[in-house]
């Protein structure tokens, strides 16, 4: 199943009227917070609310994630816990550097028999992380590891390499391609970091537009202000879903059945621009089914 993943919203886990709000937002996903915006004196009480918010339903179509603590964390046993019992769509972990994090969180899930619809995202923060992005993504190949994607941490990643968050994020679009290539090889979806300057709206656009041209599948959000910009600019606009269809229909006349290669409005159009317009037009579909 195609699912859209333009938008994916950050909301801490220990403010209840945040949590309440998150059933009406338009974003395709809502991250339940129990790392960076939750205190240390916070984290149980903010546990308790997100249980009681996933296991209340009402999301609707929106993709449910609980981001725990970090595996280095006192914290992060009694947060998968929660959401092994709540079952959200999926948890976020923080700080993913190693095939063994993620067996880590795997034997977690199976000693408390999570149902095997908790899918695994991991955060790619770490500069090892950024190295070993294939190792990582490879390790969905084993069912038991949940795998579904990466979040990229670019603030992160900056921190520990030292690497200038400048507009643009030229020194970053390396890691940032090495990441997506990794994810793609193994058949997983990846999402951008947040953007932190809330109040500029034309810099969060262009990182936005930036991100669908280098191939992220979206984005992930930490103010509900960004939500409908980054749903417009990750949404295919209408004349490419209009040309998506028109490839499909061509290639389904029976006289080109067999054909590798058609002429269409005085173009060569090949069967891989075929495969590409069914990924444009199942996205526009399913988008077009999330009623936001």
């Amino acid at each position: 199943m195609t699912r859209p993943r333009r938008s994916l919203l950050f909301m801490p886990g220990s403010n209840a009227r945040a949590l309440e709000k998150a059933r009406t937002l338009a974003a395709d996903g809502i991250i339940l917070d129990l790392e960076d915006s939750v205190a240390p004196d916070a984290k149980a009480t903010a546990r308790e609310q997100i249980a009681k918010a996933v296991a209340a339903r009402g999301f609707g179509k929106r993709e449910v994630l609980i981001r725990i603590n970090a595996l280095d964390t006192p914290w992060w046993v009694d947060d998968i816990g929660m959401a092994g019992k709540a079952q959200p769509d999926g948890i976020l972990v923080p700080k993913i550097s190693t095939v063994g994090d993620l067996n880590a969180v795997a034997d977690r899930l199976s000693d408390i028999n999570a149902p095997a619809s908790i899918r695994v995202w991991a955060m790619i923060e770490t500069a090892r992380a950024v190295l070993d992005a294939d190792k990582l993504a490879a390790a969905s190949k084993d069912s038991e590891t949940r795998l579904a994607g990466f979040v990229f941490g670019p603030n992160d990643i900056a921190r520990e390499t030292r690497i200038r968050m400048k507009p643009g994020r030229a020194a970053m679009i390396p890691m940032i391609t090495h990441c997506i290539l990794a994810t793609r090889a193994h058949g997983l979806e990846i999402l951008d970091g947040p953007y932190s300057d809330i109040s500029n709206v034309d810099g969060f656009a262009e990182e936005c537009a930036q991100g669908r041209d280098l191939g992220f599948d979206g984005k992930t959000l930490i103010h509900p202000s960004h939500i409908d910009a980054c749903n417009a600019i990750f949404t295919p606009p209408e004349a490419e879903v209009a040309e998506a269809r028109k490839i499909i229909a061509a290639f389904e006349k029976p006289e080109n059945a067999s054909r590798g290669a058609i002429q269409l409005d005085g173009r060569m159009v090949e069967r891989l621009h075929a495969e590409m317009a069914k990924r444009t037009i199942a996205i526009a579909d399913a988008i077009a089914a999330m009623g936001h």
